[in-house]
């Protein structure tokens, strides 16, 4: 059997959109690793048969079907031989519009979306479902491997203005109920979550997650959200959950980076629950918050930055929106329990994260933050004063430790009243 090349996966998808292609993945079919390895192609990975490129470092794997064996994404035997088509290769992908391919000749340069419309190869019907704007599976087996109901739902957020094929969604429902879920490994929940937060509209992959019930699993300390009222000043109407949803939206609305948009995932996580029947889940829910953050950060391995940041805006939220009315002893305590002064890249990460959080409401989309801008400037007060000359004029006075700590504190807190004053 003569060796063929096909660019397959997202690369295709993305070309038949217009949109720009980062990166291909290659197939190789009718090949073995010793003919691979022969040609100069550098083996890499364990469990799979993908070579690199002895040029382009591009990845191409051999083509390969695959079998269950045991529950969780890993539980699969591979078998890569030169009598794999490219149909069964393509047949273990997850979605139609990602099981297409292209022969490596009619794929040099940057070809037309038109051009690749010619030579497509698409047995399950991807071209189809991709002009529908439909995210389907595309065989049965889809269902062995769990990530693939991660990955719909990051796919969901990335392109908003597609739908989950009914039989699709009904087999991630059986996927759930039948706990494979449960044995997903934490790094391939962040990855994908995190790619998901990242997408163009976020709040479509915690509407995937919840139809098909992986949220409750997953991120039960989210899914909790949905039927908590908002305060009555928040439109009560609109629950916590769907309040969650804006925010999230708004961070990408606002093309904010990765650790702003987890902040805004987890900041009301602690209206989830309530320690007392009688009292309403707004009242101290900011320690609650921090205390499931920083269960959900340990399950899921979430990286450090992230982490931080989020605690930061869980605990201190509630101040930064209602900063404007603090005096400046109290606007100088609220930076310092944000480690400003040390971090000021991170505050204005968190003041990103608040404004967010107080733009993610009905009716006030478009309406300016305060602050924001009103911290800023007193971050950028604060560290405008100069501290080693106050600290040397103290101690030339005979004064130490926290005398001199004190000492610069006055100096910050006057230049916040200056800055207050003007």
């Amino acid at each position: 059997m003569t060796e063929q090349i096909f660019a397959v996966g997202g690369a295709i998808r993305d070309a038949l959109l217009g949109l720009p292609v980062k990166d291909r993945d290659w197939v190789v079919v009718g090949s073995t690793p010793e003919r691979m390895a022969a040609l100069g192609y550098l083996p890499v990975g364990k469990d799979f048969p993908v070579f690199l490129h002895p040029v382009t470092r591009q990845e191409y794997a051999l083509a390969r079907t695959e079998r269950k064996t045991a529950r969780g994404y890993k539980g699969f035997a591979v078998q890569a031989s030169p009598e794999v088509t490219l149909e069964e290769d393509l047949a273990r992908r997850d979605l139609t519009i990602n099981a297409m391919a292209v022969a490596q000749a009619w794929t040099q340069g940057t070809p037309s979306a038109e051009h690749i419309r010619q030579h497509l190869q698409d047995p399950y019907g991807g071209l189809q479902d991709l002009e529908h704007k439909v995210l389907r599976h595309v065989t049965p087996a889809f269902k062995e491997d769990p990530v693939r109901i991660l990955r719909v739902a990051r796919f969901a957020a990335r392109f908003p203005d597609f739908t989950v094929a009914p039989e699709t969604l009904a087999l991630m429902r059986e996927m759930v109920q039948g706990g494979e879920v449960d044995h997903l490994v934490p790094e391939r929940v962040w990855q994908e979550l995190a790619r998901g937060l990242m997408g163009e509209l976020p709040s479509r992959m915690l509407e995937v997650l919840r139809a098909c019930g992986a949220l409750k699993v997953l991120l039960p300390e989210v899914d909790c959200l949905w039927g908590v009222p908002q305060r009555p000043e928040y439109h009560p109407e609109i629950d916590t959950g769907v309040h969650l949803m804006m925010v999230l939206d708004m961070s990408a609305q606002l093309q904010q980076p990765l650790p702003v948009r987890v902040a805004c995932l987890c900041h009301d996580l602690g209206k989830g629950t309530t320690p007392t029947a009688d009292l309403p889940r707004h009242i101290g829910h900011e320690q609650r918050s921090v205390r499931l953050l920083q269960g959900l950060a340990k399950r899921l391995r979430m990286p450090v930055d992230c982490r931080e940041l989020a605690e930061v805006v869980a605990r201190e939220h509630g101040n930064i929106h209602r900063s404007g009315e603090l005096n400046p002893a109290a606007t100088l305590r609220l930076l310092e329990r944000c480690d400003a002064l040390r971090q000021p890249a991170r505050m204005l990460a968190v003041l990103w994260a608040c404004e967010c959080d107080a733009r993610g409401r009905a009716g006030r989309q478009d309406q300016a933050y305060p602050p924001r801008q009103g911290l800023t400037a007193a971050l950028d007060c604060v560290r405008s004063v100069a501290t080693a000359p106050l600290a040397r004029q103290a101690q030339q006075e005979g004064l130490s430790g926290q005398a001199i700590g004190e000492r610069i504190q006055a100096a910050q807190i006057q230049a916040l009243l200056h800055l207050q004053n003007l």
